[in-house]
């Protein structure tokens, strides 16, 4: 999960998640969104106007000249879905028109949530694979764009030595609501040099590709220089070409790759310089690649892909050089080349940003073209116009006092909220 840890205390005394009455939660989940802040400052975009894609397995949503995002008419309001979950982290659509929910706990299962019920047994259960804790654990999950015709989904997760692991698994039947535990194929293994900064975020874009948000491998202030590191996955978003199931090796690096054919960088690197990408999406009007970064102790992030953008170009987002959009512990640095956030705020307001969605449901005008995105700390939610983030600081929309851990979307571009604290899946409702 985000973490908060930003000074240079050991992991485990920084690494919690939420606030101190969630401790010992927040400690097992610190995935280090650490950064709060009192005035939400946003920073110009360096990119341009949206290209329209839209991403795999989503159907682009056709609108004559869109009436432009308004957040100073958005209210939103929780509504309480499901509860009983154990310590959720994530919740996706499997984009197969069958209406089900797949929400996933950290110890290592995946839920299924069908007509507002939780779903007994568990989709499922690879506890016994897992290291649990802090901000280890079972942390993103995506299916594959044409699911079920392709059967498979993955799952990002730390195993009992500690170390990330990027796999896939299979359903048996198209309806199935139990996949199969033995159908593991692992993509990705990589070491985690300290217990916090995992990231965790999966999703497809739409190049059909797989996105991966990696952390930094922890501790405080980047010790290692991962995030400018290019020989190392850490501190960076990945994407790979999954391999057909039993074609070797298991995924192939796109031609377009920015490090294609570098050899001395990882092939897989999309973007660098990041901290602790705990949630990222992809808008599924324009192929915009929203992420949150959490920071280390004084600013969060809101970081852009605009859809439109070079695939073969890798944005440097600048930390440990940049916190935000300020220099890392320093009163001056070079910035040369760096791809600043598009929105930022100060510790006073909370202290992990966990990313989230741009609204696009035809059913909620309101909230359409609006990235709404919260904070793990404070509960506070935010929306920015999607289309011109630099057109004013976002808007606090709910002080909602739960502790966020992630936000979801549904095939209908519907939005959801887990709170880790509660074990409960909110449906997020723009109030017109």
């Amino acid at each position: 999960m985000p973490d908060r840890s930003r000074n240079s205390a050991p992991p485990a005394a920084r690494g919690s998640l939420w606030v101190a009455a969630l401790a010992v939660l927040l400690a097992a989940l610190a995935v280090s969104l650490v950064a709060c802040g009192s005035n939400v400052t946003p920073t110009a975009s360096t990119a341009s106007t949206p290209s329209g894609a839209s991403p795999a397995g989503v159907s682009p949503t056709v609108a004559a000249s869109p009436a432009p995002f308004d957040p100073s008419a958005l209210t939103i309001r929780l509504d309480p879905l499901v509860g009983g979950l154990d310590s959720p982290l994530a919740v996706a659509d499997a984009g197969d028109g069958l209406g089900r929910l797949f929400v996933v706990e950290q110890p290592g299962r995946i839920r299924i949530v069908r007509d507002g019920a939780l779903v007994k047994l568990p989709f499922l259960d690879i506890t016994q694979r897992i290291r649990s804790g802090g901000e280890r654990g079972l942390l993103g999950l995506a299916f594959a764009p044409d699911f079920p015709t392709d059967p498979r989904f993955y799952v990002d997760y730390t195993d009992r030595a500690g170390n990330s692991v990027i796999a896939s698994y299979q359903v048996p039947t198209a309806t199935s609501d139990r996949a199969d535990p033995g159908s593991e194929r692992i993509l990705l293994r990589f070491d985690q040099p300290f217990a916090n900064h995992n990231g965790g975020g999966l999703a497809f874009g739409p190049d059909g590709d797989l996105y991966i948000a990696v952390g930094d491998g922890g501790s405080a202030g980047d010790p290692q220089g991962n995030g400018q590191k290019l020989t190392t996955v850490l501190g960076k978003l990945l994407r790979i070409r999954p391999a057909a199931p039993g074609v070797a090796p298991a995924y192939a690096i796109p031609p377009d790759a920015p490090f294609a054919n570098r050899p001395e960088a990882r092939p897989e690197i999309r973007a660098y310089g990041l901290r602790n990408p705990w949630r990222f999406s992809f808008d599924r009007t324009t192929g915009d690649l929203w992420i949150g970064d959490v920071g280390q102790g004084a600013w969060e992030e809101v970081d852009v892909i605009r859809g439109h953008d070079p695939p073969d170009q890798a944005p440097n987002f600048g930390w440990n050089i940049m916190e935000g959009r300020h220099c890392f512990e320093a009163e001056s640095c070079d910035q040369t080349g760096l791809t600043l956030p598009v929105a930022e705020y100060d510790h006073s307001l909370g202290c992990a940003i966990v990313g989230g969605y741009v609204g696009r449901n035809p059913d909620e005008p309101a909230l359409n073209g609006g990235y709404l995105f919260g904070d793990a700390c404070s509960g506070k939610i935010w929306v920015l116009d999607a289309a011109r983030p630099e057109s004013g600081a976002p808007r606090l929309v709910l002080d909602s006092g739960h502790a966020i851990s992630s936000f979801g979307e549904d095939q209908t571009g519907r939005l959801y909220l887990t709170d880790l604290s509660d074990g409960t899946l909110y449906r997020i409702v723009p109030v017109q």
